[in-house]
């Protein structure tokens, strides 16, 4: 069945058709909706007949309240000619509008319908290189949200000018293959620093030949090129500092793809976890004094349960299990699993992917950008996930674009996960080859919606059909330079003694940034009793109960004393 399905998505002259929003006849989780929205977007990946790796490894979406309205827009990245001076109408799948980053607008009407506007050069926030991913954080304090747009090299800083409008400004800079990228108060000073993944020393001039099984010209495994070092700029009053080499991050080799900022020893200072493709991952343990040591290893979550690196592509930190510290989810290639790291609350971690039934279903599939969140409002985290091969799958040899797979869903069920079929979760679709994942509330209806971009094809928008008002949403203001909040860690406490914690975070999936909000599913739990706040600096407030179905927004200094 999905050999037939992934046929069928391979047909006709273009690799992909746009859809029409058009689903199943029956109920479903996810209505798509990216054409009927206006969110037309098509990534060019300059698929040439010289297999050049980024072709096949881009590109993300960022959501973003760019023009403080309240909603949220969307932001496209993109790719672009890789061999300089030549003429993307030459591709093989050539672009049929103009090229660059694209910025849409939300004009969300007040009944709810969604119609977005392109609104990139209006907005300044013009990229014409080879984009990869973006990171979203008001680096300057200034309360409105800045971008760092990541690439092929060299990569960009925007900032936001509060009226609309962006300014590429000096930032953090490299000139090599930057992909995931998160803002992070690592050192709590207060405002918002910047990591950022580096992938392999690839450029056009030693683009090296590979070859499938059977002989035929093939897109290289990363671990042919050297792999090369991430980096690390500390925020210095608007103004950044390189600081990758001193916090011991120079010299650390990894195929980086996805990046996550989270407490993963839970000692009140935040870690950076990076998912490395094919090489061991990387969990740096902050020391407190700007320095952080590699444990991945020690740790249990830098190889699987079988010693084995992986391909690490996506990677995202939730506590699935409410036990109140961070577990890990990263997305690998086809033939092994998408692994679930298990934390114990001491940042020690086992390979927990097969106990939880994550392991069987995720292996004929690539799996790229991710979300783990309650979709459904049970109250258990569900994931989302997008997929799409890197190299040609055989089932689709002599088709135009023979990477299609479908995406994935697992609801979460009690003892673990169940993968539900597409036809229940988003309806009638065709496979795509898919990469970037954003997650938020585009529609203002209360629940999760998700952003996609594909590779060499259209975006799609999948708007949660989730009833009922068994959810709370929590935003934040927080004082001094990091607005919002990122890393801030939310409990919600009920009359029954149970706990749900989430941590406020853009970073995650794969090249991409979702909102900075925390989104509870209550299902059948009993009366809350009170939101507490552990903001990044260490101070804790406890807020009265929200209603069922309430987005509230926090600030802080007004709740009352923590524990």
């Amino acid at each position: 069945m999905l050999v037939a399905l992934l046929a069928l998505g391979g047909c006709g002259s273009e690799p992909f058709p746009e859809t029409d929003g058009v689903g199943s006849a029956g109920p479903v989780l996810f209505r798509e909706a990216a054409k009927e929205a206006g969110l037309v977007f098509r990534h060019f990946a300059d698929a040439s007949q010289q297999y050049r790796l980024p072709e096949i490894m881009g590109s993300g979406v960022a959501l973003i309240d760019f023009d403080a309205d309240g909603d949220l827009d969307v932001f496209f990245l993109q790719g672009a000619s890789l061999q300089e001076g030549a003429d993307p109408a030459d591709s093989r799948f050539p672009p049929k509008t103009g090229l660059g980053c694209r910025l849409f607008e939300n004009r969300i009407a007040p009944s709810g319908t969604l119609a977005f506007e392109d609104v990139t050069e209006r907005a300044g926030i013009v990229f014409s290189g080879f984009a990869m991913g973006a990171a979203v954080g008001d680096y300057d304090g200034d309360g409105d949200p800045d971008v760092y747009v990541t690439g092929t090299g060299p990569n960009a800083l925007f900032r936001n000018g509060g009226d609309g409008t962006f300014t590429r400004v000096e930032g953090p800079q490299d000139r090599r293959w930057s992909t995931s990228a998160s803002f992070v108060d690592y050192d709590q000073d207060g405002d918002l620093d910047l990591f950022f993944t580096n992938y392999v020393d690839f450029t056009v001039r030693n683009n090296k030949q590979c070859f499938s099984p059977v002989g035929a010209r093939d897109y290289c495994n990363p671990t042919v090129y050297n792999p090369v070092p991430d980096r690390l700029f500390r925020n210095d009053g608007g103004r950044f500092a390189d600081v990758s080499g001193q916090a011991g991050l120079g010299a650390a080799f990894g195929n980086g793809l996805g990046v996550t900022a989270a407490d993963l020893n839970n000692d009140g200072r935040t870690d950076l976890y990076v998912a490395n493709d094919g090489t061991e991952n990387q969990l740096w343990i902050n020391q407190g004094d700007g320095r952080f040591e590699n444990a991945a290893m020690l740790s249990g979550a830098a190889v699987n349960a079988d010693g084995r690196p992986e391909a690490g592509m996506g990677v995202i930190a939730a506590d699935f299990d409410s036990d109140g510290d961070d577990d890990l989810l990263l997305t690998h290639n086809t033939l092994e699993t998408n692994t679930l790291y298990q934390n114990n609350g001491r940042g020690l971690f086992l390979d927990a992917t097969n106990r939880f039934g994550l392991g069987g279903d995720s292996m004929p599939f690539t799996g790229f950008g991710l979300s783990w969140a309650d979709f459904d409002h049970d109250g258990r985290l569900d994931v989302f996930v997008a997929n799409g091969a890197v190299t040609v799958m055989e089932s689709l040899r002599g088709q135009p674009y023979p990477f299609l797979q479908e995406n994935q869903f697992f609801r979460g069920a009690k003892g673990g996960f169940e993968v539900l079929p597409g036809a229940a979760v988003w309806g009638a679709l065709e496979p795509l080859v898919g990469r970037g994942v954003a997650t938020g509330d585009i529609d203002m209806d209360g629940d999760l919606d998700v952003v996609v971009s594909n590779n060499n094809g259209p975006a799609r928008l999948y708007l949660n059909q989730t009833d009922g008002d068994r959810m709370v949403r929590v935003k934040l203001v927080a004082n001094g330079a990091n607005p919002n909040g990122i890393g801030t860690q939310v409990g919600l406490h009920f009359a029954d003694g149970t706990s749900f914690w989430r941590r406020l975070h853009r970073d995650g999936s794969y090249l991409s940034a979702s909102e900075p909000a925390v989104h509870f599913g209550l299902g059948q739990a009993s009366a809350i009793q009170s939101v507490e706040v552990r903001w990044p600096h260490a101070a804790r407030e406890v807020f009265p109960a929200p209603p069922p179905g309430a987005t509230v927004t926090l600030r802080e200094g007004t709740g009352s004393s923590g524990p």
